[in-house]
């Protein structure tokens, strides 16, 4: 069959169409588009409290608790009454409660209201009281030395990436304000003394943006300035944030990040609640006896009681997925993986058994570690600075195929010329 110089034109002509829309087609985003990293905390971003070492905490987390030392809740504690069903089945092990070491009582209750209690060590004095769960030992669960080097890594990540243009910080007197107009996503840096004289804490952004804070230093008490009050707006007035209140029906802090990348100590003791998620691995959270989180806590130990609890508002917001590897190196020296002693220890006894119409201990948990951290949190260290690519490398293997079939419909076009000239 003979193709006229015209069709194989034709056919160049399309080579070359196809050229110019497959490789935009390749481009992950447009220009200037924002992305945001998929479940950015891994096995972290599930529990309300993560701590890497201790927790000595009463009388109330409304999340889920994992905690990588021992957790002394003498006192009585109650744990996961805030959880949805979906929220608990997507928790490692259906665990709502995680303690890789000994979980001392007292002669107090710790009761899990929704979900498992998995605990590695002992359970003292007292048995776990389960509202609706099994209770099964487990100390590999869940891998909190890696899960710390992802969160220690991400901390640092965050903190060198740029302020956002029109990202304001002014301290007045005893106000700081904090003013970003991205839509989507607003980067501030303040440092640890500015928080400290801070009586009151006020924070703009348009609803439903994201909030990052980067605090340098290595030390921060919010009860140097005698902190009493975060006030958050998402365009309208500012509203006093407490748990029945905030700014834009809670979705300014949904998407509050707090990040203490330096720190090795976070000391809340006030009187005002404070909005958003503390990101702090490397440091002691001391929250005092006062007013609660209103968000979570990922921290390397904690101390609380009182007042001092931790409510479930998860966070949401869009962070950046960054280029940055996490570190295999354990925790640095200096850092308390133990929160304060306490007066007295109960001594050593066997583990009892669980509330009555529970199951059995180590009934079902396989002896391997629980659900892996999700390959989001470990970004790919492929790409050269700190966000991630964003997908144009898939461009060169379409340039490539374009390049071969211009040439093809090249040769085609001269093939035809000769037949012409032959005939």
């Amino acid at each position: 069959m003979r193709i006229s110089a015209t069709a194989a034109a034709a056919v160049l002509g399309g080579a070359f169409v196809l050229g110019l829309a497959a490789v935009p087609a390749a481009q992950a985003a447009p220009a200037g588009s924002v992305g945001c990293a998929t479940d950015a905390f891994g096995v972290a971003g599930k529990y309300g409290e993560f701590v890497l070492g201790d927790d000595v905490h009463t009388p109330d987390a409304e999340g889920a608790v994992a905690v990588g030392g021992d957790a002394d809740f003498r006192g009585g504690f109650s744990v996961a009454h805030e959880l949805t069903t979906a929220e608990v089945d997507a928790l490692p092990g259906r665990a709502s409660l995680v303690v890789r070491g000994d979980l001392l009582n007292g002669g107090s209750v710790t009761a899990v209201m929704k979900g498992d209690a998995v605990v590695g060590g002992q359970v003292r004095d007292r048995a776990v009281e389960l509202h609706s769960g099994a209770f099964r030992q487990n100390a590999r669960l869940i891998d909190f030395d890696a899960e710390f080097a992802k969160l220690r890594s991400y901390s640092s990540a965050l903190a060198e990436e740029p302020v956002t243009g029109g990202a304001d910080v002014t301290l007045d007197g005893a106000e700081l304000t904090l003013k970003g107009t991205d839509a989507t996503r607003n980067v501030f840096e303040v440092t640890a003394g500015q928080l400290e004289q801070a009586k009151d804490v006020y924070l703009k952004v348009p609803a439903g943006a994201t909030a990052i804070v980067n605090v340098s230093g290595e030390n921060y008490d919010m009860a140097k300035a005698g902190t009493t009050g975060f006030f958050l707006s998402g365009g309208q007035d500012y509203v006093l944030d407490d748990k029945l209140q905030s700014a834009s029906d809670g979705k300014v802090r949904a998407r509050l990040l707090w990040n203490f990348p330096e720190a090795r100590t976070v000391t809340k003791s006030s009187s005002a609640a404070w909005p958003g998620s503390v990101l702090a691995p490397r440091a002691h959270l001391e929250l005092g006896t006062g007013a609660p989180v209103n968000g979570s806590v990922w921290v390397a130990s904690l101390h609380g009681s009182g007042g001092a609890e931790t409510h479930h508002f998860p966070f949401s917001g869009c962070l950046p997925e960054t280029g940055k590897t996490p570190s295999a190196t354990p925790t640095p020296s200096g850092i308390p993986g133990v929160t304060p002693p306490v007066t007295s220890t109960p001594s050593d006894s066997a583990t009892p058994p669980p509330a009555s119409g529970t199951p059995s201990a180590g009934s079902s948990e396989p002896a391997a570690p629980g659900t892996p951290a999700p390959s989001q949190s470990t970004a790919p260290g492929t790409g050269g600075g700190d966000l991630a690519s964003t997908g144009s490398s898939g461009t060169v293997p379409l340039v490539i195929g374009t390049a071969a079939v211009l040439a093809a419909g090249t040769g085609l076009v001269v093939a035809v010329r000769r037949r012409s000239r032959r005939a």
